[in-house]
């Protein structure tokens, strides 16, 4: 699912409810890792290990050798010299999606189960023009949770933009506009930046652009960062 929402140079690797239901005693996770969730419950051990078992196949289909993802500055993965990327994890599914670093700025994806959100939570992430959108995608697309296709976007949106900034992003700092393909299941989203965009190859972004889908019982979206157009036109 996620491989579809992302360009060509990323590679993608995902695992279902069923790869993962045997828990994460056969996946073996270096000592570094397996510290930070010595003492966590299971549940966290099993998505802890699968999302990394993921990114290590990832790397390898790279042509790059595995090695530890440690969590670093609020939780963001530690990836290799080189590479850039984004993990997300929910129940019964994780994926890790990576790229060589000089093929994209940077990259975010999530996943989580298409379910509404819980009660309150929309009116904490959504600002006044995405919750009128949301009600007008309700109306013409009413099988999709609307509400939580947008915490997700927001989510992906916040993962690109950490590695390029190293500063948090509130969820009302991004107002973010869906369009649906014909079908109705999936479709483009772009992030309007509401505070300064990062600098890029000495260009300011003033917005993010990504790719949404649901199938599966889940919700997916992506952002994707490519370097400037003009810039590429250089090299």
């Amino acid at each position: 699912m996620i491989e579809e929402l992302l360009p060509e140079s990323v590679v993608a690797v995902e695992a279902y409810d069923d790869d993962t239901t045997g828990g994460a005693d056969g996946i073996e996770l270096y000592p570094e890792e397996a510290a930070i969730v010595a003492r966590a419950v299971p549940k966290r051990r099993r998505e802890f290990a699968v999302v990394r078992a993921c990114a290590r196949r990832a790397m390898e289909k790279l042509g790059v050798p595995p090695r530890p993802i440690l969590p670093g500055e609020r939780g963001a993965p530690g990836w290799p010299e080189g590479l850039t990327g984004s993990m997300t994890h929910c129940d019964g599914y994780a994926a890790a999606a990576l790229v060589r670093a000089t093929d994209l700025a940077s990259l975010g994806i999530d996943a989580e189960p298409h379910s509404a959100l819980p009660e309150g939570v929309l009116e904490a992430i959504a600002l006044p023009p995405e919750e009128a959108r949301l009600r007008r995608l309700t109306a013409d697309h009413p099988s999709v949770h609307w509400d939580r296709l947008l915490f997700s976007a927001k989510e992906s949106v916040y993962k690109a933009w950490f590695p390029l900034t190293g500063r948090w992003l509130d969820f009302s700092e991004a107002d973010i506009e869906v369009s649906v393909d014909p079908g109705g299941h999936a479709g483009a989203l772009r992030a309007a930046l509401l505070v300064p965009g990062p600098v890029v190859d000495g260009r300011r972004l003033t917005a993010f652009d990504g790719r949404w889908s649901v199938r599966r019982g889940l919700v997916v979206t992506s952002v994707s960062v490519p370097f400037p157009l003009e810039n590429e036109a250089r090299r």
